[in-house]
């Protein structure tokens, strides 16, 4: 063994570096993956939400079944908002990697905005909604699919909330943008499956 082979040998502690694929990082696989494993939750509540619907007597001509009534135009109201906080997430994640430090904080900023306004307009629509959890399978699975999706929209506004901290504080560049890019992938993940419960509770 050579006197360099030699050296780098003994430098060398612990098992070797683990294998990592050049084309997708680490950190966002296990993003993706955990988001496979959220859309499997929801399944579950889609799952038990058509089964109410299939069930009910007055399907599916009527739903939801009286007296109920859904308020469609503020649930659109706030799809399209929050729609376009995916927007102003990728914006932001878009002008760190070019090093544009203030658009980077105000699309975060106006990500986070609208993701408020959109947790806080459906407060208000619970609370104006006319039933509540106790009144019958139907209010069960609507409460339990939107709320459940209403916690991921916390989950996220928090994790947006770090950014923004840690983003006045110059934590992102270019070169390290990962702390921006996979709550990104989160936020977009939200919008789309709130897309899909709209569509699926609100329209079909």
């Amino acid at each position: 063994m050579s006197a360099h082979a030699e050296a780098a040998h003994h430098e060398h502690h612990g098992p070797p570096a683990a294998h990592q694929s050049s084309r997708v990082d680490a950190r966002v696989l296990g993003m993706f993956l955990f988001i496979a494993s959220e859309a499997m939750l929801f399944g579950s509540f889609f799952t038990a939400y058509f089964f109410v619907r299939v069930v009910n007597p007055g399907a599916p001509t009527e739903w939801p079944p009286e007296p109920y009534h859904f308020p469609v135009f503020v649930a659109g109201v706030n799809t399209a908002i929050l729609v376009t906080s995916s927007f102003t997430m990728h914006w932001a994640l878009q002008s760190i990697k070019r090093g544009q430090r203030t658009a980077f904080l105000a699309g975060m900023i106006l990500t986070f905005v609208m993701g408020f306004a959109f947790l806080l307009t459906q407060v208000v629509e619970y609370l104006n909604v006319g039933f509540n959890t106790g009144d019958g399978a139907f209010a069960s699975v609507f409460f339990g699919l939107t709320g459940l999706h209403g916690a991921h929209v916390a989950v996220g506004l928090t994790l947006l909330g770090i950014v923004i901290v840690r983003g006045f504080r110059g934590h992102y560049s270019p070169e390290h943008h990962h702390g921006v890019e996979l709550p990104g992938i989160y936020w977009h993940f939200v919008d789309v499956m709130w897309i899909v419960v709209y569509s699926a509770v609100y329209l079909i």
